[in-house]
């Protein structure tokens, strides 16, 4: 058999075709990154070209480098190109390629597509693809317009058009890198900045398919809620309630930390804005690195849930969460079926939300073990206190490809930051697409005899 037959083999799949097309962006990037263009002193070296190109594209904000200080404007426009290639997604390529050529996938491959972009009723994949693309633009654009004209009053205009556009396409990317070395803090009491960036980042995060079908079904006109489907009632509700506890949380935690010096009304706004980028986008108003314990341990749940299914986020997504807090809730109730909204989760989707958690799980467990023996290892927990932590935060945060930092990224060994490039990559294509694509494709056509344990 020829090489080329066995790529053909191997990229068969949408999963694994997905895998190949992200690898290959993240090269080039890296390369193109590593040019002495790309830098404003000595160019990258290729590790910390690496990790921006792997960061950019899996849409993280997790930097090794200052992005406005250290790079050049060549150097930032491939970031920002990788960011979008990042944002629309490989997963939507992959399916505009399989449209296209009108080939017919595999179960297993199918599944992989259905989680990046779940179909809507009644549309076919080539028409809500041609959605994708007109959304992204059109809300990318108004972002990139509104802050514009913010930013014309403290920079000159075609800086301002740069920044606007920038953050624009960082934002609905939820991908958090920014020109600003300080990220967002010095606009942490700016209302337009904060709720224009917000709403991008929220957009970016419910998802392409919730936002077409909020579209169509218009759930704020009278009974135009009922019309939404199962899954996007879910998603809206969980975000709605994630944001709002969150919001609560770090204010409480926040209170006389961070936010101690901040009137009232700009510690709500600072507090919303950290509930709803800590959810997948990396964008900080307040130092990360001066947060309580508490609200670190708050953010990292946030990040390990993540956006949407179907959306530029990372993390487990809303879709599972909120999959299993209904099965325990049912649970308690007495309820042999998960209900939600009058109707029962399918059992496939409960089957995937547990497997999803519980994959993703292990990864941040291996993640952390991996990252406290490269870069603590052997040295004992007095020496070393309060880098655990720091370690954990920066591992769920590149697996829920955030980009929220309490500064010790920078402070990484070569092979600690090779393990993050390893779960940005994973945490952005899906722990399950990724055990698909290097996994067998055949299903077992047989089970084995059944016996009950003693559990609990």
């Amino acid at each position: 058999m020829s090489p080329f037959s066995h790529i053909k083999a191997f990229i068969r799949t949408p999963a694994r075709l997905s895998l190949l097309a992200f690898a290959v962006t993240i090269g080039i990037g890296s390369l193109l990154l590593s040019l002495p263009a790309s830098s404003s002193a000595e160019p990258l070296s290729f590790m910390d070209a690496l990790f921006t190109s792997t960061s950019a594209t899996c849409v993280t904000g997790l930097v090794v480098v200052d992005t406005g200080t250290r790079l050049s404007l060549f150097g930032q426009l491939v970031v920002l190109l990788l960011i979008q290639a990042g944002g629309l997604g490989i997963m939507t390529l992959s399916t505009a390629f399989l449209v296209a050529t009108r080939r017919r996938p595999s179960l297993t491959g199918l599944a992989a597509v259905h989680d990046a972009l779940p179909p809507l009723k009644q549309q076919s994949y080539g028409n809500l693809l041609l959605e994708v693309v007109k959304m992204t633009f059109l809300l990318e654009g108004l972002g990139a317009l509104v802050l514009s004209l913010r930013f014309l009053f403290d920079h000159p205009f075609w800086q301002a058009v740069y920044l606007g556009v920038f953050h624009a396409v960082s934002a609905f990317c939820n991908a958090g890198f920014s020109p600003f070395s300080n990220s967002l803090v010095s606009y942490s009491g700016d209302w337009v900045v904060n709720l224009c960036v917000a709403a991008l980042i929220v957009s970016g995060g419910i998802g392409f398919v919730v936002l077409a079908e909020a579209r169509h079904q218009r759930p704020w006109r009278r009974g135009g809620w009922r019309r939404l489907s199962l899954n996007s009632r879910l998603v809206l509700v969980t975000s709605a309630v994630l944001i709002a506890v969150g919001t609560t949380l770090v204010l409480l935690c926040e209170w006389n930390n961070t936010l101690a010096a901040m009137p009232w009304h700009q510690r709500l706004l600072a507090a919303l804005f950290q509930s709803i980028t800590a959810r997948t986008a990396g964008f900080n108003t307040v130092p990360t690195g001066q947060l309580a314990n508490e609200t670190l341990f708050l953010l990292m749940l946030l990040m390990f849930i993540g956006a949407s299914s179907g959306s530029c986020g990372g993390g487990i997504k809303t879709g599972t969460f909120a999959a299993l807090l209904v099965w325990g809730l049912s649970r308690l109730r007495g309820q042999q079926r998960p209900q939600v909204f009058r109707r029962s989760l399918a059992e496939s989707s409960l089957a995937r939300a547990i497997s999803v958690t519980m994959v993703s799980a292990a990864i941040v467990v291996a993640a952390v073990m991996m990252l406290l023996l490269i870069e603590v290892g052997g040295v004992s927990h007095q020496a070393s206190r309060g880098t655990s932590m720091e370690l954990m935060f920066e591992a769920v945060s590149a697996f829920g490809t955030v980009g929220l930092s309490t500064g010790i990224t920078t402070l990484l060994s070569s092979l600690g930051k090779f393990v993050l490039v390893l779960v940005m990559f994973t945490g952005r294509l899906g722990p399950l697409v990724v055990a698909m694509a290097i996994g067998r494709t055949k299903l077992a056509r047989y089970r084995y005899a059944e016996e009950q344990i003693l559990v609990g």
